[in-house]
């Protein structure tokens, strides 16, 4: 494609384009708590927990946080605006990482888990980072759009993981110093969202279209299949990822190299979302998150393959790439798939099922990794065989859309 083929960005892509910077600096910035607590939180769970087998437990917490955070959420943006959903969402995550560190320093598994919930409300306004960056801009940009704001947390997977390696062992306590670096970057962060020029959607008159019920809007062929793909793109690199730091660390490497591992699978997450916009213009949007689950078979295919440094490597790169196909082509999918007026609805109900699926696996995740077989090794490969189901599901929704009828 030539640059004569691209069409000049309106004005309203101007406007977009400001927002998409600061939602790009937020993702960076914001985003970077997300591979921290990621990387330490299975690991400080394990030493907190009463069985290893909840080892993961507060990751899931963060999960459910985020699920059960989604609806209201978006209901809150819907009325007031993006910029009070960002702020509700950051304050969030400084509560939750403030909780955190009291949960370690008085040794309390509960009071940890609290934190966990808490966090999950950021990680759920952050999630809406990327409808955010599609509320103001053309049909030509949106899917650009979007991909950009994603592809800011490249920089969030390089400064997660190294805040971690900085602050892990700042107090006697481990990982104390993690989250009171959790908090700062929450306090911080929000400031950018002072800067982001969304309108707030207008009041609805008492005539004005209602829009597709919730049941009628996942009847919607191309609006189920693309809520089904993004679920299994998040949820099944979530119950990976989750175990990864278990699975590196149980089988005989330090806490540095499951934050090196974390720090290449984040960075594979984010660095394609550069050009995943374009690839979505110019093949369509089925193709690529087609691509994005094999790529994701690919990742538990070399999980399965054994346990040297360099396959955990190569594993999470794989599942990054995938995660970033399937969900951004999910996204781009179910964004052009309804109206202005149900977004708020739609896209509420399509976080509260990609997250529920992600809670399920992240519960599963730890009960998988220590409690399938007696040895890391053994819970590894419990993990990556685990996602086969699931690909199988996505694939087939896929194809099945692709193949129907088209409607008139």
């Amino acid at each position: 494609m030539s640059s004569a083929d691209i069409p000049a960005p309106s004005a309203d892509d101007r406007k977009a384009r400001r927002n998409v910077a600061v939602l790009v600096a937020a993702q960076a910035i914001l985003g970077s708590q997300m591979p921290m607590i990621f990387t330490i939180g299975g690991l400080a769970g394990q030493s907190l927990a009463p069985n290893i087998c909840y080892a993961t437990l507060p990751i899931s917490l963060i999960v459910l946080g985020s699920m059960l955070s989604a609806t209201p959420l978006s209901a809150l943006m819907q009325r007031y605006g993006r910029r009070a959903g960002f702020f509700a969402g950051a304050l969030g995550g400084a509560l939750g990482g403030a909780i955190g560190a009291w949960g370690l320093y008085v040794q309390s598994f509960p009071i940890f888990l609290l934190g966990s919930l808490l966090t999950g409300v950021y990680m759920s306004a952050q999630g809406f980072y990327r409808f955010a960056a599609a509320d103001t801009a053309s049909d030509t940009f949106r899917p650009k759009a979007i991909s950009y704001v994603m592809a800011g947390g490249l920089a969030s997977a390089v400064l997660g993981p190294q805040l971690v390696k900085l602050t892990a062992d700042a107090y006697v306590i481990p990982f104390l110093g993690t989250y009171a670096a959790v908090i700062a970057v929450n306090l911080l962060g929000s400031l950018l969202f002072l800067f982001i020029d969304i309108p707030r959607p207008p009041v609805p008159s008492a005539d004005a279209p209602k829009g597709r019920s919730r049941i009628e809007l996942l009847k919607t062929p191309r609006i189920a299949v693309a809520v089904i793909c993004a679920m299994v793109s998040y949820a099944l690199m979530n119950l990976v990822m989750t175990s990864t730091p278990l699975a590196v660390v149980g089988c005989g490497f330090e806490t540095g190299d499951a934050a090196d591992v974390v720090t290449a699978h984040v960075l594979a997450m984010f660095a394609p979302s550069f050009f995943t916009g374009h690839l979505i213009a110019r093949f369509g949007v089925e193709k690529i998150v087609a691509t994005g689950l094999v790529i994701l078979a690919g990742a538990g295919a070399v999980g399965l393959s054994g346990v040297e440094l360099e396959q955990f490597f190569i594993a999470l790169v794989l599942l990054g790439l995938g995660w970033n196909f399937g969900f951004i082509g999910a996204t781009s999918m179910l964004a052009g798939a309804h109206r202005p007026e149900e977004r708020g609805r739609m896209q509420g109900l399509n976080d509260l099922i990609v997250f529920g699926g992600v809670t399920m696996a992240s519960l599963a995740s730890g009960g998988l990794m220590n409690c399938s077989g007696g040895t890391a090794q053994a819970g590894w490969t419990a993990v990556n065989l685990a996602m086969a189901p699931f690909l199988v599901l996505a694939g087939g929704a896929l194809i099945w859309l692709v193949l129907r009828p088209k409607e008139a």
